[in-house]
């Protein structure tokens, strides 16, 4: 020990330690310093500030031609036309998703192999390859027919008065995301214990019963956030519909006015700039679903518990 240092004194607590009160010191906590980040945020904000000027100051990506078609009618009605393709495919594709969960689920194997097999096909070839087949369905099958053989027809369905284009483009989307969907559904149902479908036997209710009021609702809260990814999938998959061929979609249009003017650049920034705001707004709606259904398994507190916990500790000391 040096002398310039002060020996505490016998009974004079240290650094940290309880004096004669009983009341222990304050530890002043001082924070680690990290100069890692902020070298890693100063690289990144000069590399994006490089990578703006640069585009700013390219005259190749013409941004008078892209300010001049970001809010033009076409462009407005193709964005328009993608959320119908992506809202009516989804519908599709969580109504039959849901039912070949349940098929897969189910104890009788005649429903288990015929999802099995839907799901192989509809997952093992690609998308562009199944819009294609729809894009030619047409030319397949002229009237669709239900009813008896050599009987009354219950339903006649002339295809080729169809909006085939538009029909086949939504049911091409929507039957390969089923595929995908059940998959999704079939996880949020195996998450939920078997002991809420042990209880619900118990109670008397059938298995399709327990499926509908004990088991989807619990698996929603799993369910919800891969379902929400592939939506915002979905609605960059109808950019595909292409090969049936639909071109009223939102890039459909874009590739159209810039086969004209020959400017292809600008209108892919224009249709990029809408798939990126109508991605934000399902984002925020899915954040908002997503804590909707996690209501009571959060262990965060709100501000208002927070305070009454305070106020209730504040009591406890006063006694």
């Amino acid at each position: 020990m040096t002398s310039n240092e002060t020996k505490p004194e016998p009974g004079d607590p240290g650094p940290g330690m309880a004096d004669l009160s009983g009341e222990p010191e304050p530890i002043k906590a001082v924070p680690l310093r990290r100069p890692g980040r902020w070298i890693a945020a100063v690289l990144i904000l000069v590399l994006v500030g490089l990578f703006l000027y640069g585009a700013a100051t390219n005259p190749a990506y013409r941004w008078e031609i892209y300010a001049k078609y970001l809010f033009d009618s076409r462009i407005v009605a193709g964005a328009v036309v993608t959320l119908e393709l992506t809202v009516l495919a989804m519908a599709i594709a969580v109504s039959l998703g849901t039912v070949l969960a349940v098929m897969r689920l189910s104890p009788n194997p005649v429903l288990r192999s015929a999802a099995w097999v839907y799901l192989w096909i509809f997952r093992g070839t690609p998308v562009y390859v199944q819009l294609v087949f729809w894009g030619l369905f047409p030319s397949l099958y002229t009237t669709i027919v239900l009813g008896v053989p050599f009987g009354p027809h219950l339903l006649e369905l002339d295809i080729q008065h169809l909006q085939a284009a538009f029909t086949f483009a939504v049911i091409g989307l929507g039957l390969n995301e089923a595929a995908y969907m059940a998959e999704i559904v079939r996880a949020g149902i195996n998450s939920v214990g078997e002991g809420q479908r042990e209880a619900s036997t118990a109670l008397g209710m059938s298995w399709s019963l327990t499926m509908r009021r004990t088991v989807l609702p619990q698996a929603m809260r799993v369910i919800i956030p891969p379902t929400g990814n592939e939506l915002i999938g979905m609605l960059k998959t109808t950019s595909l519909v292409t090969a049936i061929p639909l071109s009223i979609d939102l890039y459909g249009r874009a590739r159209d006015i810039s086969a004209v003017n020959l400017r292809p650049i600008p209108l892919l920034l224009a249709s990029a700039t809408w798939y990126l705001a109508i991605t934000s707004v399902l984002m925020v709606g899915q954040f908002y679903l997503e804590r909707y259904y996690s209501r009571g398994l959060s262990r965060q507190l709100t501000g208002k518990q927070l305070q009454e916990l305070a106020d209730a500790q504040t009591i406890v000391k006063a006694k």
